[in-house]
């Protein structure tokens, strides 16, 4: 039997999303007029995530700087995100979409996968997929694009085609006629420096690329890209609809502050560690992340936090910082002394079908080099990356316990692990159950061990250092003051990067 994938794509979603609630609240319909959704017009790095029909008919770009659109549209409306608002809307149309199936695919924030194959009932395809679309138009207020195809590949095509609120087909036999005349950046995979390499040596449309060769393909891109366009151009994609496991699964960082943290600065270098660290992690794993949450704890241990559902998997060290830092202003006021903060990646995805060009920032080039010379080093430096993927109900405590008979043998080996290691540390601490020990510490706060005595009443020795030991405290210092700079080095080389890097035209 056939596959019948249906591809569904809100129009203009953030955009979309955000003129509901306006016009919920008595304002105007913003997509009528010349309007986009983007950040702090203050703030040269804010760029356009979503444009309005009219703002695009006077040449506002998504992923355009919006410094450079207010100079084509003086008079242009600008709408703050709100994350909270579209994850609310995505999961209404997501669970309007999982009613016609429930093998489910969520793409990103706005689009989604449906294997409808076994679902159809008898009816024809095309008939259901405006069914589905009228009703999410009717029920939420919003429209979408529908694409159906036998494949993955071939229904993202589809949904592309004309828009808004349209229901297009992408079957086998209409490759050669509805995709093979479109230009070659319009396919999956091809993405601006990829453009550039096919355009130089005459690859200029979709039909080009599936009749070049797929040796001389990959003397022009590199052998594993060659074969994946070269398959995508004519039409073939064997991947699954994947069904995410219910299992809820993650990957965190977090740093505990020697000092704590009042000042914004310092805070966004701590986000922009914790962001390289928790990127590298998923990129060593090769999965990519579909939402990001942010926590503080205050000096108080009081914890606040906030996550939202980026508009689409990623594992780039550059979006992930852009979307914690729209988190930050909700949970910190940028004074109140921080003594803890940490990421978490979730919605993971193996899935390698994902499109470059979507909501390309004009540096991601940059981003992605950056990316990779930051994972070249790691492994060099032999810098563990740590935090494999594990469920939630898997996480357990651990942190290796070593108990002694006394309290003294405690001390010993917890002094001896500090000679042996400058970086670690130690200090007095009872467990939750009352157990009094000595914990370790690495030069971010992170328990690495523990020595402790069997008992709740054990009593341990207070520590008094010797001269020499007072040394290692030193050095142990002087590591985490190392660590430091090299976090600081690695941020200021980031921001000149990004000061450097071009801006879209």
């Amino acid at each position: 039997m056939d596959r019948v994938i249906f591809h569904i794509d809100v129009n203009s979603a953030f955009l979309s999303w955000s003129a509901l609630k306006i016009i919920a609240s008595g304002g105007a319909d913003i997509r009528d007029i010349p309007s986009v959704v983007s950040g702090d017009p203050s703030d040269r790095r804010s760029i356009i995530t979503a444009k309005s029909i009219p703002a695009k008919k006077m040449g506002i770009a998504t992923a355009q700087p919006l410094s450079a659109a207010l100079r084509i549209c003086p008079s242009l409306v600008v709408v703050p995100p709100d994350f909270e608002w579209y994850s609310e809307c995505s999961r209404k149309f997501i669970a309007i979409c999982r009613d016609y199936s429930p093998v489910l695919q969520q793409f990103s924030i706005d689009e989604c996968f449906l294997d409808m194959t076994a679902f159809l009932q008898g009816a024809k395809p095309l008939d259901v997929a405006a069914r589905l679309k009228d009703e999410i138009h009717s029920r939420l207020g919003f429209t979408v694009n529908v694409g159906v195809a036998s494949n993955k590949l071939l229904a993202k095509m589809a949904s592309d085609f004309t828009k808004p609120d349209r229901v297009h087909s992408l079957w086998d036999h209409e490759v050669e006629t509805k995709m093979w005349p479109l230009p070659v950046r319009d396919l999956l995979y091809v993405g601006k420096k990829t453009e550039e390499k096919l355009l130089h040596y005459g690859i200029t449309t979709i039909g080009h690329l599936a009749r070049v060769n797929v040796g001389t393909l990959g003397s022009i891109i590199g052998h594993k890209a060659s074969l994946t366009l070269h398959d995508y151009a004519n039409g073939v994609d064997n991947s699954p609809v994947e069904v995410l496991s219910s299992e809820a699964k993650s990957y965190s960082v977090e740093r505990t502050f020697r000092e704590n943290v009042t000042d914004a600065k310092k805070m966004d270098r701590v986000l922009f560690d914790l962001s390289c660290t928790v990127a590298h992690r998923i990129r060593v794993d090769e999965v990519r992340a579909g939402s990001v949450s942010l926590f503080v704890k205050a000096a108080d241990f009081s914890v606040k936090s906030r996550q939202c559902q980026m508009e689409q998997p990623t594992d780039t060290t550059a979006i992930i910082l852009r979307y914690v830092r729209t988190l930050l202003p909700d949970i910190w006021n940028g004074s109140t002394p921080i003594r803890q903060a940490g990421i978490t990646l979730g919605k993971l995805t193996h899935d390698d079908f994902y499109q470059l060009s979507l909501f390309e920032d004009p540096k991601m080039e940059y981003y992605r080099q950056w990316d990779e010379e930051y994972d070249r080093k790691a492994l060099e430096n032999g810098e563990d990356p740590r935090g494999k993927m594990r469920s939630k109900a898997a996480v357990k405590d651990t942190v290796p316990t070593t108990e002694h008979p006394s309290g003294e043998s405690a001390l010993r080996a917890a002094k001896e692990a500090v000679r042996k290691n400058p970086d670690l540390t130690f200090e007095r601490k009872p467990l939750p159950d009352g157990t009094d020990c000595f914990i370790l510490q690495d030069h971010t706060g992170k328990t690495v061990a523990r020595h402790s005595v069997p008992g709740s009443k054990a009593k341990m020795p207070k520590v008094h250092l010797s001269p020499e030991e007072e040394e290692f405290r030193r050095m142990m210092s002087s590591q985490v003051e190392k660590a430091s700079q090299k976090t600081a080095k690695r941020y200021d080389e980031y921001m000149k990067l990004r000061e450097k890097a071009p801006d879209k035209k």
